[in-house]
């Protein structure tokens, strides 16, 4: 475009003329300068985690170990049915399995509640708005937790399916009209809540260690339990 041609343009649209460069995708995001950055808060709130502190290595181990230890046993009880056998029955087998599981879940809040009382709170967090989000949230997560139970009792809620135990059909309704997992993703809105109410940037990395422990799981679990009434379904097709 020529001089002349570019004039002509701006005095057909002078708005052209005030209008500020657009940045390109990605060519724009060079042009930034990432030393300005203000990391002030950011390096606080590492500060105030001691990722070498006893409670806070219990708690990670605590929320690594539980779905590790509940999907390596059901897959073992499906292949070989020898809880079943020990305790004369898929339910009791199942129940039992079920006992455990909620003494682990226990104890793994009880570690993060200890890492985070052991460790400081974040200033900037520790606000009304920050403290009844986090009542929000654990409110929320009961819900999702407690209809979630509800609608697939206790057999549904704790591997059932690998005891043999399968449901009918598929649950639809609430909360799983919300999201396919609600249990799980209720159980880290509980703890993402507890962590704001105690203005805890320990409780923040542990709730986010059980959202990445849960996301794992379910990519072993979801696939698994598919293959289940998979072969219920192929089975019934040959009767």
């Amino acid at each position: 475009m020529s001089h002349a041609d570019a004039a002509a343009e701006r005095k057909d649209n002078p708005g052209a003329a005030r209008r500020p460069p657009q940045l390109e995708c990605c060519g724009g995001l060079a042009s930034v300068d990432y030393s300005k950055m203000d990391l002030k808060p950011f390096e606080e709130f590492l500060k105030l985690i001691n990722f070498q502190d006893s409670s806070f290595c219990i708690a990670v181990i605590a929320i690594i170990f539980n779905p590790f230890f509940w999907n390596v046993v059901a897959r073992w009880e499906h292949s070989t049915q020898k809880l079943t056998r020990l305790f004369g029955s898929p339910y009791v087998a199942c129940y039992c399995l079920a006992f455990v599981i909620i003494l682990l879940n226990v104890y793994r809040s009880h570690s993060m509640t200890v890492a985070m009382k052991a460790q400081g709170r974040l200033e900037m967090m520790d606000t009304t708005v920050v403290f009844y989000a986090g009542v929000v949230l654990i409110v929320l997560g009961t819900l999702l937790v407690v209809s979630s139970f509800l609608a697939l009792g206790v057999t549904g809620t704790f591997l059932g399916d690998y005891f043999g135990i399968l449901m009918d059909e598929k649950v639809t309704g609430f909360p799983f009209n919300i999201t396919e997992n609600p249990m799980y993703w209720g159980s880290t809105a509980n703890y993402l809540g507890l962590a704001l109410i105690g203005a805890s940037p320990v409780g923040l990395v542990l709730t986010a260690i059980v959202a990445v422990a849960y996301k794992v799981a379910l990519r072993f679990e979801g696939p698994f339990t598919e293959q289940i009434y998979q072969e219920r379904t192929q089975h019934h097709k040959h009767d």
